[in-house]
């Protein structure tokens, strides 16, 4: 693998760590809210990711699938999907936005797991950046060896 690719598998690790900070933004912030029936009840979002290792057109041969290891590994994004956790019901009838039998709906979102989530993304996208910064440095080392 050239160390030009690891900034894209790098950055792809980066941009991954990114959108699963904003969900868990986004989920946080809407943690309280607060609907008149389940179904338009907040839903806490989760991101879907998967490892891509892509062949560039290229044509392998010597093992079972095809490939010799020369791919260019990354992160892909899947999706966004919605958790399938029930949502909490509260009996408050004065609430504007109750339904007809005095019940509002809160969202699914747990607080506690999204604050794991957030601390979680944010040490694997330190842990990017570190990736980066040491391969430049290598890079820069390898230039030094020139002179």
């Amino acid at each position: 693998m050239s160390l030009f690719k690891i900034f894209d598998v790098a950055g792809s690790g980066m941009a991954a760590q990114s959108l699963r900070l904003n969900t868990v933004a986004s989920n946080l912030a809407n943690a309280d809210s607060v609907s008149g029936s389940p179904d338009t009840a907040y839903r806490a979002k989760e991101p879907l990711f998967a490892a891509a290792r892509e062949q560039a057109g290229r044509q392998f041969a010597g093992t079972a699938d095809g490939r010799n290891g020369d791919g260019e590994a990354a992160v892909r994004t899947l999706g966004v999907s919605e958790s399938q956790r029930p949502v909490e019901s509260r009996y408050e009838p004065g609430n504007p936005m109750a339904d007809a039998s005095g019940y509002v709906y809160g969202s699914n979102v747990n607080p506690i797991d999204e604050l794991v989530n957030m601390i979680s993304a944010s040490r694997s996208y330190q842990n990017n950046v570190e990736v980066m910064n040491t391969t430049k440095q290598l890079l820069v080392k390898t230039l030094d060896l020139g002179k």
